[in-house]
């Protein structure tokens, strides 16, 4: 019996407000972070009525999350085609009384579309939504999953739980983040790096009733940015636009009074990392020129992740992922200097593209927006893709 067309989704207003008007806010403070399992049955209850098969996977340790994975068709038999649309669904908080408009509510104005998740990237998701409207699975000669992943903005936990689970999914895939539907092919690496010193503390009087942790901070640190010399000399790739690895010392605190030697001190540091550089093997490095200072000064240190690194991701300039999306864009891949899912996905097996029709710089910003004129080619965009990786023969 021939299936039905997708016709019992909402319409594309209607699912765009669901999604704004549904909280899922993930953080590292707890009292901030909230489950994104309200906004998920939003989504299960839209794909199944429009035909997918859709499953919840529970994210091990997060009882409160959990990742989406709704399909439309089945794969041949040998061939592991097929396109993924990817989303996340969580948001990052937000400061209500800075913003013009509810962020709560989508507010239609000046030909925008407002609201928390409008650009990063709740849209995303009901534009694939919409995209789909009218295929049913025997259209299909590969199939196409709509994916929906958890606590992008704080851990990333909703994708490395799929890489815990080894699960694959399809062979292309659009990570739908804000690019100004510009391809973006590779991006850095993120890392968060505490380092902390041990010294004594002691009457200020004296400098010989201590050791002065703060006093080896500030000979690590000088030690840090030369080494930030050294990566920038040492390491280039012209197809960024910030072309070297960066490190910013973002947080340091030590000691608790003016009187007191200061017996501790931590500075935290973010490093964005070039492809082709080893979060890993960057992280001992720093861990090496930290320990030369602390055992010359008789100080006792560590180096610590704050999270777990998210490494750089590329995909292949000749993937045919790449070639669509730029022939379908008019513009050439290009390169970015913030992180996404994409590595993770790229350890499933995927060729993985960034692309989405929002704007970085409305990303994490009062009164966050979406250009009303960026949703048709959008949905031409993502017809496109599904014409040429679930429909052609």
């Amino acid at each position: 019996m021939p299936q039905p067309p997708i016709t019992a989704a909402p319409d594309l207003r209607e699912m765009l407000a669901g999604l704004i008007a549904t909280p899922s806010i993930s953080s590292v403070q707890p009292a901030l972070d909230q489950s994104n399992r309200p906004v998920l049955h939003l989504l299960a209850d839209w794909l199944e009525s429009a035909g997918f098969r859709v499953e919840l996977l529970p994210i091990p340790g997060h009882p409160a999350k959990a990742n989406l994975v709704a399909t439309l068709g089945s794969a041949r038999a040998g061939e592991p085609g097929g396109l993924v649309l990817a989303g996340h669904v969580d948001t990052v908080p937000c400061d209500p009384h800075r913003w013009r408009y509810d962020p709560l509510r989508l507010t239609e104005a000046d030909g925008r579309l407002y609201g928390l998740g409008t650009a990063d990237m709740k849209s995303f998701l009901a534009l694939a939504i919409e995209a789909a409207r009218g295929l049913t699975p025997g259209q299909l000669r590969a199939p196409l999953t709509i994916l929906a992943t958890a606590d992008e903005e704080s851990a990333m936990h909703g994708a490395r739980a799929l890489v815990d689970a080894g699960r694959a999914f399809g062979r292309h895939a659009i990570i739908g983040e804000p690019t100004s539907l510009r391809p973006v092919r590779m991006h850095k690496g993120v890392m968060a790096e505490a380092v902390r010193l041990r010294g004594r503390s002691g009457h200020a009087s004296d400098p010989g009733l201590g050791n002065s942790a703060l006093e080896g901070m500030h000979e690590v640190l000088t030690e840090i940015l030369a080494w930030r010399d050294h990566l920038q000399r040492t390491h280039r790739n012209p197809a960024f636009p910030i072309a070297w690895p960066t490190i910013n010392a973002g947080h340091i605190h030590g000691g608790d009074n003016f009187n007191r030697i200061c017996g501790d001190c931590e500075l935290h540091l973010d490093l964005r990392v070039l492809p082709g550089l080893d979060p890993d093997a960057l992280r001992a490095e720093l861990a090496a020129r930290v320990a030369a200072v602390a055992e010359r000064r008789g100080l006792g240190w560590e180096v610590v992740p704050l999270f777990p690194s998210i490494p750089p991701a590329e995909t292949a300039a000749g993937a045919a992922i790449v070639a669509v999306a730029e022939t379908l864009t008019g513009h050439a891949a290009e390169a970015a200097s913030f992180a996404t899912e994409a590595p993770f996905f790229n350890r499933l097996g995927m060729q993985t593209l960034v692309l989405g029709p929002g704007d970085l710089a409305q990303a994490h910003q009062p009164d966050e927006y979406l250009d009303g004129a960026r949703i048709a080619p959008t949905l031409d965009l993502l017809r496109g893709l599904i014409a040429r990786f679930c429909l052609a023969a």
